[in-house]
C-alpha cells in the first residue's frame, strides 16, 4: 500500500502511520462483527467494504465474528444469511468466531475486575439505575450498593451465573466514575441475568455479556490492530479503551497488542430504511414478502432483485470512506447497476404492455428466424435467432393516431424501424366499442437501408411466450421516511412499489434459469425470480434504463424577491447541455468527470440521432465535446439505434486519438 501513488483515505492514512512507527505489517488483522438478529442491509456494505478490502490491500486476515450476545434476539438464520451474503460479495474471511467462544473468558475476566475493586454487583431496578444515570448536563449518583465487598460482589455474581436469581433482580456494573462527562463512562453494565436459549450455547448460561464489555475483548483476544466501526459509537471509544487496559494486565503475556478502534461515517441512503428493527416490522407485518423482498435494502433482497457482487463493490468504491454523516443518492446506487448490466446483460425483446400489429402485406404463414445480436457491449456474447411473422406485439405507448414532430415513434402514416428487423408504416386502426384500439394494420418494406428516426421492440405473437413481470419501485414515497418526528415511518411506504404484469417475450427466454439477467430492449434491465419454474416464468425489474424519479423531486424554492415578475426563462435544449458538458470534460477532477458522465448520460435520453450526429465533425483538439458525444452515442445504441458509416468513422476515428478518456470511451462502442 505504502508504494501506490493512489490518494490515502484516512483509515488507510491511520495504518500507514503505524506501519512507519513501528507495527509490524505481519500483525495487522481486521474483522468485520456483525450482530445475528437479522439479514446485512445495504448500510452495512460499507463496513464490509472496508474491512475486507483492507483485508485484500493489506494481504492480512480478516475475521468474520457474530457479535452474539442477545439470544432474546439473534437466530441462526442470521448467521447462515450473513456468511451467504458476504461470500456472494465476493470475500473471504479468515476465521469464523463468535463471542460466545469468549464467554467463559469473559467471566473469568469479570471476576477478576471484581477482586480488583473494578466491577460490582448492583440489585436496583432499572428504573433506579437509570434515574441515578444523570444527564449530558447533570452528574449521576452512585448507587447505593456501589460500595458493597468485594466477597459479597463475588458471591453474588457467581450465584447470578448459578441461576439462583430472577431476570431483572441483579446486574454486574464496571465500577468507573458516576460523574464523568461521557455517561457511557458512569459505571456501564457488564452482565444481566437472562433466561434464554443461545443459539450456539444453548441453556449453558443465564447470564450474559453487554456489548461494550463483549466487543472490544473479543477484539483484543483475536488481536485484531484496528478495530473498524460506525460513528455513533465514537463515545464507546473511551470506555473500549478503559475495558481492554484493564484486562491487559490479566493477559499481557498470552495477548501482547492492544486493538486500536477508530470510527468511520456509515451509509445512508435516501428512500431507505437502515434499521434492522424497522425492517423486521416491515416483515412481521407482512408489508414485504420476506427478508429477501426484492424491495428490502438487504443484500439477500438486492440480490433476488438482480444486483450484482460488482456493482455493490462499485457502489462502495464511489461512496469512499468519510468521517462527516451524509446521505448517499439511491439514484447512485442504481447507476452502479445498469453500469455493470449494459456491460453484461444480453439484450432481448419483450412487450409489457401490447397491442396487436397486422402487417397486412406480410404473407399469412410464413416466419421468418432473424439475426439479432445479444449484447453490443460483449464481442463474445454473440447471436440468437429471433422469430418475425404477420403479426406481432408492440408496446401501446409507442403508437398514435396523430403525434407531432418530435413523437419518433409509429403514428398513421409514420414509419419507423422494427428492431433487428424491417421498416413499417402504419396505414389504419380498428377499435372496440369503447374506442380503444385494438390493431393497428401496417406495411412493411424490405429495404432496411432507408433512414427512419425510430426503432421499436416487437415479439411475434405466434412465438411469444407468456411471463409473469414484477415491476418494483422504493419501497418509500419520503426521501428520508424515518426522520419525520410526526409520522411514522409505515406512512411513507409507495402504495406503488410493487406492480404486477403479464409480458410477452420473444421465445430464446423459454429456457432462462433463475438469477439471469438481461436487458429488455428500451424497458430496463430484469433478471428471473427465484419464484420461477418452468412452466411459470417470473422477472423482476431491476431498474430502469433511466432514473424515472430524478424530474419528480420538486426543486428549492427562492422566496426572495417573490413579489418580482420573473422573465420567462427558455429550456436549454439536452444537446446544448451535453455540449457544455463535454467543453470542461478534461479539465475536472475524476470525481467531477464522473458526475459529468451520469448527467449525460441521463441527457441523451432526450436526443435525437439526428440532434447528435453533427457534432462528430467536432475537431480534433475539442476532445471533451468529442467524448460526451460518445457517452450519448452509446445511450442511442443500446436503445435500439442501427450503426451506419457516420458511427463507424467517428468511433473509428476517435478509437486512433492519442487522449486516453477519449480511447476508452471509444473502445467500448
Amino acid at each position: 500500500m505504502s508504494e501506490e501513488t493512489k490518494a490515502l483515505n484516512f483509515i488507510e492514512h491511520i495504518i500507514e502511520e503505524d506501519l512507519a512507527n513501528g507495527l509490524a505489517k505481519d500483525k495487522l488483522r481486521f474483522r468485520f462483527p456483525p450482530e445475528p438478529n437479522g439479514y446485512l442491509h445495504i448500510g452495512h456494505t460499507k463496513a464490509i467494504g472496508i474491512s475486507f478490502g483492507l483485508g485484500e490491500t493489506y494481504n492480512a486476515p480478516v475475521n468474520l465474528r457474530f457479535d452474539d450476545t442477545n439470544p432474546s434476539k439473534e437466530e441462526q438464520e442470521y448467521v447462515d444469511a450473513i456468511k451467504r451474503d458476504i461470500a456472494w460479495l465476493g470475500y473471504q474471511w479468515e476465521n469464523e468466531l463468535y463471542s460466545s467462544d469468549y464467554f467463559q473468558k469473559l467471566y473469568d475476566w469479570a471476576l477478576q475486575m471484581i477482586k480488583d475493586g473494578k466491577a460490582y454487583v448492583d440489585s436496583q431496578t432499572s428504573e433506579a439505575i437509570a434515574e441515578q444515570k444523570g444527564t449530558p448536563t447533570q452528574v449521576g449518583k452512585n448507587s447505593p450498593y456501589r460500595d458493597r465487598s468485594v466477597e459479597e460482589n463475588l458471591d453474588l455474581f457467581q450465584r447470578m451465573k448459578a441461576g439462583e436469581f430472577p431476570a431483572g433482580t441483579h446486574i454486574l456494573r464496571a465500577k468507573i466514575d458516576m460523574e464523568h462527562p461521557n455517561m457511557l463512562m458512569r459505571d456501564p453494565m457488564m452482565y444481566r441475568i437472562m433466561y434464554a436459549e443461545h443459539h450456539r450455547t444453548g441453556n449453558d448460561w443465564c447470564i450474559y455479556p453487554m456489548y461494550d464489555w463483549t466487543h472490544g475483548e473479543s477484539d483484543y483476544i483475536e488481536q485484531i490492530s484496528h478495530s473498524l466501526c460506525s460513528l455513533e459509537f465514537k463515545p464507546h471509544r473511551e470506555l473500549y479503551n478503559w475495558f481492554k487496559e484493564h484486562v491487559y494486565q490479566y493477559a499481557e503475556g498470552d495477548y501482547p497488542m492492544l486493538p486500536k478502534q477508530r470510527e468511520f461515517a456509515r451509509l445512508n441512503l435516501s428512500y431507505t430504511i437502515m434499521s434492522k428493527r424497522k425492517l423486521l416490522k416491515l416483515v412481521e407485518e407482512g408489508v414485504v414478502s420476506g427478508w429477501d423482498d426484492p424491495r428490502m435494502p438487504t443484500i439477500s433482497g438486492l440480490r433476488r432483485r438482480g444486483y450484482t457482487p460488482n456493482s455493490i463493490r462499485q457502489f462502495i468504491k464511489k461512496v469512499g470512506v468519510a468521517k462527516r454523516e451524509n446521505v448517499i443518492d439511491v439514484s447512485l446506487l442504481e447507476f452502479c447497476i445498469r453500469e455493470d448490466l449494459n456491460k453484461t446483460a444480453n439484450r432481448v425483446m419483450a412487450v409489457l404492455d401490447p397491442v396487436k400489429v397486422i402487417i397486412t402485406n406480410y404473407p399469412e404463414g410464413k416466419e421468418e428466424w432473424l439475426e439479432a445480436e445479444n449484447n453490443q457491449e460483449d464481442d463474445s456474447a454473440g447471436f440468437r435467432k429471433v422469430p418475425f411473422s404477420r403479426e406481432i406485439y408492440i408496446e401501446k405507448e409507442d403508437f398514435k393516431e396523430e403525434a407531432g414532430n418530435k413523437f419518433f415513434r409509429l403514428k398513421l402514416g409514420g414509419e419507423v424501424r422494427l428492431k433487428n428487423a424491417y421498416i413499417i408504416q402504419a396505414n389504419d386502426v380498428v377499435k372496440d366499442a369503447d374506442g380503444n384500439i385494438t390493431e393497428i394494420h401496417c406495411t412493411y418494406d424490405e429495404d432496411t437501408s432507408k433512414k427512419v428516426k425510430g426503432t421499436l421492440h416487437w415479439v411475434s405473437i405466434k412465438h411469444a411466450i407468456k411471463a409473469e413481470i414484477r415491476e418494483y419501485d422504493r419501497l418509500f414515497k419520503h426521501e428520508s421516511p424515518d426522520s419525520d418526528k410526526d409520522k411514522d415511518f409505515m406512512e411513507h411506504l409507495n402504495p406503488k412499489s410493487l406492480t404486477l404484469k403479464t409480458g410477452y417475450l420473444e421465445p430464446s427466454l423459454a429456457e432462462a434459469k433463475v438469477g439471469e439477467q438481461f436487458q429488455f430492449q428500451r424497458l430496463g434491465y430484469f433478471n428471473v425470480d427465484d419464484d420461477s419454474t418452468a412452466e411459470h416464468l417470473v422477472f423482476n425489474k431491476t431498474v430502469g434504463l433511466r432514473d424515472s424519479w430524478a424530474k419528480q423531486k420538486p426543486k428549492a424554492q427562492n422566496n426572495s424577491g417573490q413579489n418580482k415578475p420573473k422573465a420567462p426563462q427558455q429550456k436549454r435544449s439536452a444537446i446544448s447541455v451535453i455540449q457544455q458538458l463535454g467543453k470542461k470534460y478534461t479539465n475536472v477532477p475524476e470525481a467531477k468527470q464522473e458526475k459529468s458522465k451520469a448527467e449525460i448520460i441521463k441527457l441523451a435520453e432526450e436526443v435525437a440521432y439526428e440532434e447528435l450526429e453533427p457534432l462528430f465533425g467536432t475537431a480534433v483538439k475539442k476532445v471533451g465535446t468529442r467524448i460526451a458525444t460518445l457517452i450519448a452515442l452509446k445511450v442511442l445504441l443500446n436503445k435500439g439505434l442501427e450503426r451506419n458509416e457516420a458511427i463507424d468513422e467517428f468511433i473509428t476515428k476517435a478509437k486512433a486519438d492519442k487522449n486516453e478518456l477519449l480511447v476508452a470511451e471509444a473502445s467500448e462502442l
